[in-house]
């Protein structure tokens, strides 16, 4: 396995069915079977993106549906337009994998709105205030029990406000390896495989007491983000009846770049 790649290619069908090998750096903070929802996340926007890809449309809004654990194991990725337009179309992928009956299920889907892009720069405005520089950031050691295993250990990690302090938590972070071996990420895909992360970022629980798994995650970007580094500012809140909402903002350098939410299932341990 390769030490430098979430996922290695293994070739494609006459349909256009993309087959991939799963490597350890996948591995999720909750079990050592089943993936971190970061990877197959941006494995989804890749496909997206590369279905009847358009130079002059980009994604807008990407929804990621986890639809059961994806596992460590070989996946599928299948990708069509749902919905074609000039200005405005849907395209969806999924993940498909062989469950432990035997039979191959969907996993994960994703969902983008792919607009028609056209020049706006003079009315350009972010309506979220923009964070603090990775110049203000320090490091946490992130080797504990929970956070220091699998995909946690392939990101690197500048803090601003930590986890389970007052108000939402903040940090700055990007993926060390790359998406598929032997391809570069582009900015949306590093956007993506880090933003699943965002509920862990806002959380104020002790994981070693409760678990929050999230189901889902839903991005609305209003600019292409720039440059290695994402920042996130997050905060879940939790209901009386097991389910949360992790809220978020997401950055690059340069400032917010869109907003991002996830539903939570929150059980004590």
């Amino acid at each position: 396995m390769s030490d430098q790649a979430y996922y290695i290619p293994l070739g494609s069908r006459e349909d256009g069915t993309e087959r991939f090998a799963t490597t350890a750096l996948t591995v999720s903070t909750w079990a050592d079977t089943m993936q971190h929802g970061a990877p197959p996340s941006a494995l989804l926007v890749r496909a997206l993106e590369r279905c009847a890809p358009r130079e002059d449309a980009r994604l807008t809004r990407v929804v990621i549906e986890i639809l059961g654990p994806v596992p460590l194991a070989d996946i599928e990725v299948r990708s069509w337009v749902e919905r074609p337009g000039k200005r405005v179309e849907l395209v969806v992928a999924e993940l498909w994998a062989t469950g432990p009956d035997g039979t191959d299920r969907a996993v994960a889907r994703g969902t983008a709105w792919r607009m028609q892009i056209a020049d706006t720069a003079v009315v350009a405005h972010a309506g979220d205030p923009t964070m603090a520089p990775l110049s203000q950031t320090h490091e946490v050691d992130m080797g504990n029990a929970f956070w220091g295993t699998g995909y946690v250990r392939t990101l690197d990690w500048r803090w601003i406000a930590e986890i389970g302090g007052e108000g939402p938590g903040q940090v700055w972070t990007r993926p060390n390896p790359v998406l598929v071996e032997g391809e570069s990420l582009t900015p949306i895909q590093r956007l993506f495989a880090v933003a699943d992360v965002a509920n862990g970022v806002g959380s104020k629980l002790d994981p070693s007491e409760w678990t929050y798994l999230n189901t889902d995650l839903t991005v609305h970007l209003f600019r292409v983000p720039q440059g290695e580094w994402v920042g996130i500012a997050a905060e879940t809140s939790y209901g009386p009846d097991g389910v949360g909402m992790c809220a978020g903002v997401l950055h690059d350098e340069s400032g917010p770049v869109g907003r991002i939410n996830q539903t939570v299932q929150v059980r004590a341990r």
